[in-house]
């Protein structure tokens, strides 16, 4: 079985340590939009063990706080599906009241279009504040 986030074909790497890495998707309706990703393949926060759960928890927190103040969203969504890919990962997505799918999940039908864009985030100031804040 080929897993996009084993192997994917591109992705913007701001931070990795080994456990677990941190990418920018390329979403032009959700700027700054990121993933944290395991490196290895597991599909369930319950069959990491407790000390790696709280590794992983730290990570996606960590994301969050660099969105939150390098970008200044409305809201942070986070998420946890494995739904189409069995690979435990969260997404961390920065919302604004004027996105297209606000204030439903950005999966949601019926969506409008954009009522903003914004510009994509600089990708080198995330990766900077993720290095100050996991080392």
């Amino acid at each position: 079985m080929r897993c996009e986030l084993c192997n994917p074909a591109s992705e913007q790497v701001l931070w990795q340590d080994g456990f677990c890495r941190v990418t920018l998707v390329d979403d032009s309706d959700y700027p700054g939009f990121c993933r944290v990703i395991l490196e290895r393949h597991m599909s369930e926060m319950t069959d990491l063990p407790a000390p790696e759960r709280a590794r992983l928890m730290d990570v996606v927190f960590a994301a969050e706080a660099v969105l939150r103040e390098v970008l200044a969203p409305d809201k942070i969504n986070l998420a946890c599906l494995g739904n189409v890919v069995a690979h435990l990962h969260w997404h961390v997505i920065p919302r604004y009241r004027d996105d297209r799918h606000f204030p439903k999940p950005i999966w949601a039908e019926g969506a409008e279009p954009s009522r903003r864009p914004r510009a994509a985030p600089d990708a080198d100031r995330l990766a900077r504040a993720l290095k100050r804040r996991l080392g």
